[in-house]
């Protein structure tokens, strides 16, 4: 699982800065959360692709978090994309899509296929499962959940090997929770699997002021991915414009037990003190980055 931060401005970009898109390539899929303008330009940068399994995942209607999407959607026809494009949105993303579609004059030769989403899970794949939560901000704005199946757990291997039961379907079997019967006796999936290993967990908040059910949607998550739009100087400004500082970003990520917080949709104001941000966060959560656009993170196994 790799996180790919294709842009990590908000509201305006800057030379360093594209507007707001995070991508995650994970078993074969390649997930955007947010579509700034200029997105598929990103996309080749990174080198990632267009994998016939793609979804995009928009937190709101405000140009900078979907403006993307006409120039995403013409690229891919470009690239005589068969495989459906889906979309998921609050409710109007529908309207938006096809509004830039016609506007560029498009037509595609793949499905664009929109879902208006509401609180809970939005999406569910083999790997993995994507819920939402409805955020606080001035128009309607969901925050992302990615949330891998748990795994099973490992093979004890000595263990197997002392008993002299030979690798194969019976290995398969137990690891699939299922008793096996070798050398006139049964052996049990506890006695032979370590206990499942929890699925890896990413939160991208989109815009949002600060709020308690953010603490429990991204509880134990491995990666944080909140907004921060000011520094605390400015929250008097974050709260009438319902977005989040760097120090509330570090607080939702120190209530929640994340592992890393990811500081994201950086105001242009704070362009070449960007540290300003991460020192305030930092204060309060010492695993917090500041990513540069096209910086990777990979996302380990072990938790």
């Amino acid at each position: 699982m790799e996180l790919v931060f294709l842009g990590t401005g908000g509201g305006m970009p800057t030379p360093e800065r594209a507007l707001p898109s995070l991508a995650v390539r994970f078993a074969g899929h390649l997930l955007l959360f947010d579509c700034g303008e200029g997105t598929q330009r990103q996309i080749v940068s990174a080198g990632l692709g267009f994998p016939s399994s793609m979804s995009v995942f928009v937190t709101h209607l405000h140009a900078d978090h979907y403006l993307g999407l006409g120039g995403l959607v013409a690229t891919l026809d470009l690239l005589r994309r068969e495989a459906p494009l889906r979309i998921f949105g609050p409710k109007g993303i529908r309207d938006v899509v096809e509004m830039l579609i016609d506007a560029a004059r498009l037509d595609p030769g793949f499905d664009v296929v929109t879902v208006e989403v509401g609180e809970g899970i939005v999406t569910e794949e083999k790997e993995f499962v994507v819920e939402a939560l409805r955020t606080r901000h001035t128009v309607e704005s969901f925050a992302y959940r990615l949330r891998e199946r748990d795994r099973p757990g490992k093979m004890r291997v000595e263990y197997l090997e002392s008993i002299g039961l030979p690798r194969g379907p019976l290995w398969g079997e137990l690891q699939r929770g299922r008793p096996v019967v070798f050398g006139g006796r049964t052996i049990t999936p506890e006695e032979a699997v370590d206990p499942p290993r929890k699925g890896r967990i990413v939160v991208y908040s989109g815009d949002t002021m600060p709020f308690d059910g953010m603490v429990g949607f991204a509880r134990n998550a491995d990666v944080l991915v909140h907004e921060s739009s000011f520094d605390s100087s400015l929250r008097a400004r974050a709260l009438e414009d319902m977005h989040s500082t760097a120090a509330d970003a570090a607080e939702i990520a120190l209530r929640a037990g994340v592992r890393k917080l990811v500081l994201y949709h950086l105001s242009s104001r704070y362009r070449r003190r960007w540290e300003v941000l991460l020192e305030e966060a930092r204060r309060i959560f010492p695993e917090v980055i500041l990513p540069s656009d096209l910086q990777r993170l990979e996302v380990p196994f072990d938790r």
